[in-house]
This record gives C-alpha cells, structure tokens and sequence, in this order.
C-alpha cells in the first residue's frame, strides 16, 4: 500500500487518549492532604475538563489533527515513461502533493494515491475521508474499475467531496461520469505550441493571487470541448503555435455538479513541467478550498 494512503487510513481512528492516568494523578495531587476529599474549586476544574473532552473530542485536546483531505491520484505512468520520467520521476502526484503542501498550514491532509495501489489508491475508508480528489490519468482511463468511478461520483453530488481533473484527465471515467458528456476536445497536438493563461475572472477564489502567466510549451487542446456549459471559466487562454498563428483555448473551468464542487485545469502534459511552476502550484492550491465542502468529512471533523 502507498505510505501516503496507509497513514491516511490510520488517520481515521484518531488519537488514542493517553491522557486517564495524567488526569487521575492530577486529581490526586489536588486532594485535602488530611482526608483525602477533594475541595470544591478542584471538583469543578475537573468537570470542566470532563465536559470540554465531551464537547471538544480527543483529537482537539491532543493537539488536533487536521480538519480536512486533499487525495492526488494519478496512473502511475508519467515516472515510467521515457518522455516524462526525467521530470516527474516520482510521478505527477508527487509533484501536485509538493505544490500543495501550503495547506498543511491550513488544516490540511496531504495524500497521494495510484492506480497501482490496492483498491487502485481509493479504499472506501480513504475516500470516505477525503474532501478533495485531485486525478491525472493519461493512458490508462479504461482500467479504472465502474464500481470506484459510481462511488467518486456519488460521493461529489452529495456535496461530500470536490473533483479536480487536470490536462489528460478530461478522458477519465470520473470526470465524464460527473459532466455527462463525451468530455473530448477538438485536436490534441504537442508542436511547441506556447499558451498565455489568462485570469479571467480575477475575483473568482481560484484566481486569488494569480496575474496572467505564460507557458513555454503547452499540449494544445483544440476547442470546442465537449462538456456542459461551466458556471464559470476563472481561467481563459490564447494558444500561439510555432508559426505564430493564435487561437483561444479555455483554461480553468467549474461547474456545480448535484451539490459538488468541480474543476477542470487543461495544462498539465506529462512531459512539460507545469506541476513545478510556482503559479500552477497557486492555482490548484486555491482550487482544492475552493472545491472543498463546506464541512469537513465526518472521519476527520468530529
């Protein structure tokens, strides 16, 4: 199992409560030293402590852990292949989960997951623990099994849990399960096409502390895409191709889907390094508190 993944897991059961014996000493010292009966004022400092473990639970009296989950799954492939191992070679969900680690700060869980984990990086333990699904797949769409891909989606209509798919992810079960739609583009050309992203939407939450940035190299994805009209598209972007000729190309798109949220990125190709720029770092970090529900899963906020 993924190291990520199993720590994860463990995380749900939270913090076993070392704290009886500490208590009861405490008490102890507190005691009338002639007869052994605790005074009033000690009586009540104990039971405020009692109710406070009541009201607040052990995991917020032993110091808290974090109140939410971001999971990044991706394939598996982009550190085996030739093209793109020298720059992912711990794979892309390492270089997402590195991007993100600002959150920790914030709250947050950080998990990287794989198709090539067991129960193919998503348990029903993990994802009923995670608030956010980060997926980058590329070649290997057809091997995700239906019965997880039902359960990614239910999970996101029920407002549980937020979706982002990034570049190649477009193709994937979840993501086509989520539109409805055949989730395609028009072309898919790698020609030393470069791309300005352009925020469109500057007051949008996923555009926060983001300017206009350029790509040197960026797959272009041709438009239309096939998916269902987006609430919003806080990300646009002009496409210029190596014989100088420009087209438009939508970046960043949300939709709200049931009562979940839902994000498509469109850069992200495997062999560019996009996930290690500091301004995608910025977009997805803002994309996962903007996609995350309102409250956190319950195996993490009670």
């Amino acid at each position: 199992m993924n190291e990520d993944t199993a720590a994860a897991e463990r995380l749900a059961s939270g913090p076993r409560n070392g704290n009886d014996g500490a208590m009861k000493t405490s008490t102890a010292a507190r005691t009338n030293g002639t007869n052994g009966r605790i005074s009033r004022r000690t009586a009540l400092g104990a039971g405020a402590t009692v109710a406070a473990g009541v009201l607040l639970g052990p995991q917020l009296l032993a110091g808290a852990t974090a109140s939410r989950k971001v999971v990044v799954w991706s394939e598996g492939t982009a550190n085996v292949d030739p093209g793109s191992k020298g720059i992912y070679p711990n794979d892309i969900n390492t270089a997402i989960a590195d991007g993100l680690k600002p959150l920790e700060g914030r709250g947050w869980v950080i998990v990287k997951a794989s198709l090539n984990d067991p129960d193919q990086g998503l348990s029903d333990a993990l994802l009923e623990q995670t608030d956010v699904l980060i997926w980058w797949g590329h070649k290997k769409h057809g091997q995700v099994k239906d019965e997880l891909v039902a359960k990614i989606a239910e999970r996101v209509k029920a407002g549980k849990m937020g979706f982002i798919g990034t570049h190649s992810a477009h193709f994937s079960k979840p993501l086509k399960k989520l539109l409805g739609t055949a989730c395609s583009w028009r072309e898919y050309v790698a020609d030393g096409t470069s791309a300005e992203i352009i925020v469109k939407e500057p007051n949008h939450p996923i555009c926060k502390g983001v300017k206009n940035f350029r790509l040197p190299q960026i797959e272009r994805y041709g438009e239309p895409f096939a998916v269902p009209t987006p609430e919003a598209v806080p990300l646009d972007g002009i496409y210029t191709r190596p014989d100088g000729k420009t087209e438009p190309g939508r970046m960043g798109l949300c939709w709200t889907i049931g009562r979940g949220k839902v994000f498509y990125f469109t850069p992200g190709h495997e062999t560019y390094n996009d996930y290690h720029r500091p301004e995608v770092r910025r977009i997805l970090i803002n994309a996962v508190e903007w996609a995350a529900p309102s409250s956190p899963s319950p195996a993490q906020g009670q």
